[in-house]
């Protein structure tokens, strides 16, 4: 592979379509980034340069691979006759829909260590507020952070569940995600009811949702 006038992503490109076969027996580790660029004919210095922190930038890149795809999918749904309620459920279900479990087991305990944990909260928070856009949400008060908070909350259990759940066609998983949703809503009613007491509407009106930021070595297409 030539390095000169290089596009790193479609650099990056190639290097995750080269470790997706070594992931489910490496995990997205050292071993597998190196095999990776070695299929790529990528030399090491280079890779390191595109991807800082190795087979972690890739499974960054799967999971926002993952999240364009969902945005899009979900944003081509009429789903008439849904309650809005159900149109959250059914985005998460079609975000998960999108990718291999394996893949994502093995990303789940890479983003468990502690080098790592920071960074795959924030993919978790990345993908609550695709969901939430497709779907149309323009908030940019308060309600940006607790509708992100709670819906990440939710993409956190119903993964963790959805990896091991071994029932037909994930229904038991789909069964959690509504249980979760439904809880949720019972805090957003609790939330409507403390918002009427004097000077809380005020403090959270005065909250504005940040602009968008990369992560840090992190990529965007």
């Amino acid at each position: 592979m030539r390095n000169d006038h290089l596009d790193v992503g479609r650099a990056r490109a190639g290097l995750l379509d080269a470790i997706r076969p070594e992931v489910p027996f490496d995990g997205w580790s050292e071993t597998a980034f190196r095999a990776a660029v070695a299929a790529e004919g990528m030399d090491p210095a280079l890779a390191r340069v595109i991807c800082p922190r190795g087979a972690i930038d890739l499974a960054c890149d799967y999971h926002r691979a993952a999240d364009r795809a969902a945005e899009a999918a979900i944003r081509a749904e009429d789903w008439p006759g849904m309650s809005y309620r159900e149109k959250v459920a059914a985005s998460v279900r079609l975000r998960l829909e999108l990718v291999d479990p394996e893949l994502v087991r093995r990303a789940a305990s890479a983003f468990a260590l502690p080098q790592n944990a920071a960074t795959g909260a924030k993919l978790m928070w990345e993908s609550a507020d695709t969901i939430w856009r497709a779907l149309g949400d323009s908030s940019t008060d308060g309600n940006w952070y607790t509708k992100r908070a709670m819906l990440s909350g939710v993409l956190s259990a119903t993964v963790l569940f959805w990896m091991g759940d071994e029932s037909e066609g994930h229904a038991e998983s789909w069964a959690f995600l509504d249980n979760r949703i439904a809880e949720v809503m019972q805090i957003e009613r609790i939330k409507g009811r403390l918002m009427a007491l004097p000077g809380l509407k005020g403090l959270f009106g005065a909250i504005r949702a940040p602009e968008p930021q990369p992560l840090p070595g992190g990529f965007r297409r």
